[in-house]
């Protein structure tokens, strides 16, 4: 009597090289498998069926009529066995899964594009969802509230988060080109003078505030905005000289003119995650992306 539970998926892979290689050696080579382990798993699995599956001879091997039609079942039993583990890494999330982003702004219009088409070139169906924020304790509340699962922004504090440096963006001035200024560098004077326009949001403000009353008297900026798309377009209309990050400016009109500042600001911008965060096979896919992304990675000024 036949006990089917027997029978081995190696028994019919085995089976399967035969009729595809005609040959006990070369199904062998295939499988990366000894000559008689192949000759062993046809055997045992004749023996369990009670029946021929293979026509052996000297010039090769060759199915009987009822091996072909077992093939066949052994090929769609295979293909079924492949389509299992193809679900299951999809749900680990290798070839599919999610990621979920909060980002700023300027690193989703001019980092992400190009991070999420190498992903894409690599795992076409992982599925990215990005929302941006601008204030870092929102990027941290994401994070920690498990709405989100990597901030690709200012660099979160290392006590609590694992980090990737990708840029050091540099604060700049954008100067309205009919602003008689000759110098290729702003100076403390120039501060003084013309109207000063900067964001109200606070990694970018704070650090600026700080630069601006080191001096004595300290600098008044005129104007404080919420978005930096507003800033450049003040500057466009001739309002004042904007103090920005240089990634938030882009894409620069032409015509403005980029100015280094008399002090030297920078943000550290890249991905962050919540230290012991259990991340998935698909968030890890996108920090290998990453990684792969050279220093300074914004358009070229």
């Amino acid at each position: 009597m036949m006990n089917l539970g027997k029978l081995r998926l190696s028994q019919l892979r085995a089976l399967v090289a035969i009729a595809a290689t005609q040959n006990f050696s070369e199904a062998a080579l295939e499988l990366n498998l000894s000559q008689s382990t192949i000759s062993h798993s046809i055997a045992t699995l004749e023996s369990e069926l009670g029946i021929v599956l293979v026509n052996r001879g000297r010039h090769g091997a060759s199915l009987t009529p009822v091996g072909e039609a077992i093939c066949a079942k052994a090929q769609q039993m295979l293909q079924h066995l492949d389509d299992i583990g193809r679900l299951a890494s999809q749900a680990r999330g290798v070839e599919g899964g999610q990621v979920r982003i909060v980002a700023f702004r300027s690193m989703a219009s001019n980092v992400l594009p190009s991070a999420i088409a190498k992903l894409h070139a690599i795992y076409p169906n992982i599925q990215v969802t990005i929302t941006e924020m601008d204030e870092l304790r929102e990027f941290q509340q994401a994070l920690v509230e498990g709405k989100a699962d990597v901030s690709v922004a200012e660099l979160l504090p290392e006590e609590d988060f694992e980090t990737l440096l990708v840029i050091n963006d540099p604060c700049i001035g954008l100067v309205p080109f009919n602003y008689p200024i000759d110098t290729s560098q702003l100076t403390w004077d120039h501060l003084y003078e013309y109207p000063l326009i900067t964001s109200v949001h606070g990694s970018c403000t704070h650090r600026l505030n700080r630069a601006l009353k080191q001096v004595v008297p300290p600098v008044e900026v005129d104007y404080r905005v919420r978005t930096d798309s507003t800033i450049v377009g003040m500057v466009t209309q001739g309002l004042g000289i904007g103090l920005l990050h240089q990634l938030s400016a882009y894409p620069i009109p032409q015509d403005v003119r980029v100015m280094q500042l008399p002090f030297q600001i920078f943000r550290p911008l890249g991905v962050s995650w919540l230290k012991e965060a259990l991340l998935s096979p698909a968030v890890y896919a996108f920090l290998d992306v990453f990684k792969t992304l050279p220093l300074e990675t914004h358009p070229a000024a």
